[in-house]
């Protein structure tokens, strides 16, 4: 698929070009430092602007597909932007980055990587999470509490059934845009324990005095493979955006927020 991608990026970046108008760019919420600092440092040929549109990445699928303008789709995960292949709507998508689930806690609540499950469980801790197939960060805390139950018979049930789905839904509050709304999340007491992102949990620790994040342990791990595509009308410059975000200098942005590479070219 990679291969795939790549081609069609050398051979629409060759296309004819000329002034063009501001190159869209879809991406995960939990991108957003990292995307914005990859647009800093790409610039683009001729002064082409980017515009970056951040949202939870089933959200913002389902607003392509309704006919939001995106020329590059940056996803948390791979099935929405093949979704969008499968429909003749993108180029097979390519892994660009990698992520994986933490536990975020708040202040005072008393948690280590091996008493996780229990706490979880404790009908006392508030568990925070996303809104599952409309953000794909929900998909893999219910993929999580699937490795629970095999851990413990009864655990997806009951984790299942008190998981609090505070963010990524259509109707979740939006983020703010100068914090982690999991810090925010945590520092309001609305969870003691929030299943996220490894990236977006350092990010809420920095802002939230007393939080703490707690890796996940290995027979609960669950891994996130980004994806990324590009629209089938997408224009050269967005070609050439798709380009960089797989070169060499975006992946190291990307590994210094916290993602692990993608596959390799």
């Amino acid at each position: 698929m990679r291969r795939i991608l790549c081609g069609a990026l050398l051979a629409l970046s060759t296309a004819a070009g000329g002034q063009e108008p501001a190159v869209q760019l879809y991406a995960a919420g939990s991108l957003r430092a990292a995307m914005n600092e990859i647009v800093q440092a790409y610039g683009t040929p001729g002064g082409t602007p980017v515009v970056a549109t951040y949202g939870a990445s089933g959200l913002l699928r389902e607003r392509i597909e309704k006919g939001a303008p995106a020329e590059v789709f940056a996803s948390a995960d791979v099935g929405n932007p093949q979704a969008l292949a499968r429909a003749g709507r993108a180029a097979p998508p390519v892994v660009f980055a990698r992520n994986r689930l933490c536990a975020l806690v708040a202040q005072g609540v008393d948690v280590t990587r091996e008493s996780l499950l229990d706490r979880m469980l404790d009908p006392q801790v508030k568990l925070g999470a996303s809104t599952p197939r409309a953000d794909p960060a929900g998909d893999y805390a219910w993929q999580l509490f699937e490795r629970a139950e095999k851990l413990r018979p009864g655990a997806f049930k009951a984790l299942d059934a008190r998981a609090l789905k505070l963010t990524g839904g259509p109707d979740s509050p939006a983020p703010p845009a100068d914090r982690s709304i999991y810090g925010v999340m945590i520092a309001e007491h609305k969870a003691d324990i929030f299943l996220t992102y490894c990236t977006n949990a350092v990010q809420a620790v920095r802002e939230v005095p007393g939080a703490a994040m707690i890796a996940v342990p290995e027979a609960l791990a669950v891994g996130a493979d980004y994806g990324l595509t590009t629209m089938t009308n997408a224009s050269p410059a967005a070609v050439r955006l798709a380009a960089f975000i797989l070169a060499p200098q975006a992946q190291a942005i990307l590994v210094r927020h916290g993602f692990a590479p993608g596959a390799a070219p």
